[in-house]
C-alpha cells in the first residue's frame, strides 16, 4: 500500500506545471485541433473533386462505348455531283466540306455546302438542280406568249411586234399617191429598183393601185424614206427603241442591222437563248484557262483568276495544308503559348459578284460542326474593304457575312471572319477564314 501511495504521489508530481507552461500547452493543443479541420477539410475537397473526376471520366467512357468504332481512315460516303450540275471538293474525311453548283439555266435546291461530320455523316440536305422556269416573270410584252426553254426561252409575239420579248413595235409605213394618171403610174412602175443593186440598209418599197390611188409600204424594219415612196430604208432599232417599254434592248451592246438588230456581249461572256442577256463563260470547267497545276483556277463574271492558297508562316507556328483551300496547325509543345495563341485552322473561299451588288444580302456563312467549349464568337478582322461588311448571328453555330453596301467594280476584297470558341470565357480556340471577292466591272 505504501509503494502504490508513492508511485502515485511520484505521478502526480510529474504533472504538476506552473501556470506559464499550461497555458503554452493549451495553445499547442488549439492549433493541432484547427490543423486537423483544416487537414478533413482538404481531405474531404479533394475526395469531392476526385468523385466529380471519376464521374466525368464514367460518362466518357459510355459516351465512348456508344460511339461506333472506325478506323483512322474512315471517311464519309461519297457524293455525287447532281444531274446538271457539279461537285467541288474531293477530300472526305471529317471535318471536310463539298460544295456544289447548278449549270447555267437551273437552280440548287438542297444544301449548297455539306460537311463531313465525326460520325461519318454529312450535314445538310442532298443537293438538286432543277430547271429554271424562265417564263415565271412574264418576259413576252404586249400579248405574247412564252416557251420556257433551257437555259433560256422564246416569245411569240402577237400581230404588229417583234423582238426577243416583243418589245419593239413593227409598223407598216404607208405612202399615198392620189390622182396619178396611168401614164404617170405607168412610168412610176418601170422605175423599179433592183434589190442586188440597192445597199443592206435600202430596199424597194412594195406598191399597188387601188382605184387610182397607189399605196406603198415597206418590209417590217423598214420605213419609207421621206417623199420618195419606191425607197424603204432601215429603222436603227438600237436608236430609236433604245429604252423600249420593256427596258433596255440589249443588256450590254445593240448592233443595228439590216431590218433588225443583235445583242452582243463584253469578252468572257456570250449572248444567252433571249437573244438579249449575257452569260458568262466558266473559263475554269471549259479548260479555257492558263492555270498551272500549283493554282487553283476561279471562274469569275467575264475571266477567270489563278490562285496560289498558302498555308501562313509564322515564328512560332507551323501549318499543314489539309485540302486545297484549308490548312491547319500543327500540335504544339506544351511551353509555347504563342502556339496555342494562333488559329486552329485558316480557310481560303473565293467568291465572284457582280458590280453594285444590292445591299444588305448574306454573301457567305461560318459554322461550326462540333463545340468543345461552352459559346462561340464572330467577328469581322480589319481587312481592306471592311467598311462594306459585317457579322451577325443566324443561330448559336452560325455567323453570316453580311454585304453593307454595292461594291463599284472592277475590284478585289479579302475579308477575315474570325470564330472564337470559348470555355467560361476563356479562350480555347480561333478559326480563320479568309473570303476574297472579285468584283466584275459589269452589273450582270
Amino acid at each position: 500500500m505504501r509503494d502504490v501511495m508513492r508511485s502515485y504521489y511520484a505521478t502526480s508530481q510529474h504533472h504538476v506545471c506552473s501556470l506559464k507552461e499550461c497555458s503554452s500547452t493549451q495553445e499547442l493543443q488549439n492549433s493541432l485541433r484547427q490543423a486537423q479541420k483544416l487537414l478533413a477539410s482538404h481531405e474531404a475537397s479533394y475526395l469531392q473533386s476526385l468523385r466529380s473526376l471519376k464521374r466525368k471520366i464514367s460518362q466518357l467512357q459510355n459516351s465512348t462505348a456508344r460511339m461506333p468504332s472506325r478506323p483512322g481512315d474512315a471517311s464519309c460516303p461519297k457524293l455525287e455531283a447532281p444531274v446538271n450540275g457539279r461537285k467541288l471538293g474531293k477530300v472526305l474525311l471529317p471535318g471536310h466540306e463539298v460544295h456544289f453548283l447548278c449549270d447555267p439555266g437551273y437552280e440548287l435546291v438542297g444544301s449548297e455546302t455539306r460537311q463531313c461530320r465525326e460520325t461519318l455523316t454529312w450535314s445538310g440536305q442532298q443537293a438538286v438542280c432543277i430547271e429554271i422556269n424562265e417564263c415565271a416573270s412574264s418576259p413576252c410584252a404586249n400579248g405574247g406568249s412564252c416557251t420556257d426553254e433551257v437555259n433560256g426561252f422564246a416569245c411569240v409575239c402577237t400581230r404588229g411586234w417583234a423582238g426577243p420579248t416583243c418589245q419593239s413595235p413593227t409598223p407598216t409605213f404607208f405612202a399615198t399617191t392620189t390622182n396619178i394618171s396611168a401614164s404617170t403610174s405607168g412610168a412610176a412602175a418601170a422605175t423599179s429598183f433592183p434589190l442586188t443593186t440597192l445597199l443592206p440598209f435600202v430596199q424597194p418599197s412594195k406598191c399597188s393601185q387601188v382605184q387610182g390611188t397607189t399605196h406603198c409600204s415597206c418590209e417590217a424594219g423598214y420605213t419609207i424614206s421621206g417623199r420618195d415612196t419606191s425607197i424603204c430604208t432601215d429603222i436603227d432599232e438600237c436608236e430609236v427603241f433604245h429604252n423600249g417599254p420593256a427596258g433596255r434592248l440589249c443588256v450590254h451592246a445593240c448592233v443595228n442591222t439590216p431590218g433588225g438588230y443583235r445583242c452582243s456581249c463584253p469578252a468572257g461572256y456570250q449572248v444567252s437563248r433571249d437573244g438579249r442577256s449575257c452569260r458568262d463563260i466558266d473559263e475554269c470547267a471549259t479548260r479555257q484557262n492558263n492555270c498551272t497545276r500549283d493554282r487553283l483556277c476561279v471562274n469569275t463574271y467575264g475571266g477567270f483568276q489563278c490562285v496560289k492558297v498558302e498555308c501562313p508562316r509564322t515564328r512560332d507556328v507551323t501549318y499543314a495544308k489539309t485540302s486545297p483551300t484549308r490548312c491547319e496547325r500543327n500540335p504544339c509543345p506544351v511551353d509555347n503559348k504563342a502556339c496555342s495563341r494562333a488559329p486552329v485552322s485558316v480557310s481560303y473561299h473565293h467568291m465572284s459578284v457582280v458590280s453594285n451588288l444590292s445591299a444588305p444580302r448574306v454573301l457567305f456563312r461560318v459554322s461550326a460542326v462540333r463545340m468543345i467549349g461552352d459559346a462561340l464568337r464572330f467577328a469581322v478582322l480589319e481587312s481592306r474593304g471592311r467598311r462594306h461588311f459585317s457579322i451577325q448571328r443566324s443561330d448559336r453555330q452560325t455567323g453570316e457575312l453580311l454585304l453593307l453596301s454595292p461594291i463599284q467594280g472592277p475590284d478585289s476584297l479579302e475579308v477575315e471572319v474570325e470564330m472564337s470558341e470559348l470555355e467560361k470565357r476563356e479562350l480555347i480556340g480561333r478559326y480563320i477564314t479568309k473570303i476574297t471577292f472579285f468584283v466584275s466591272q459589269y452589273e450582270f
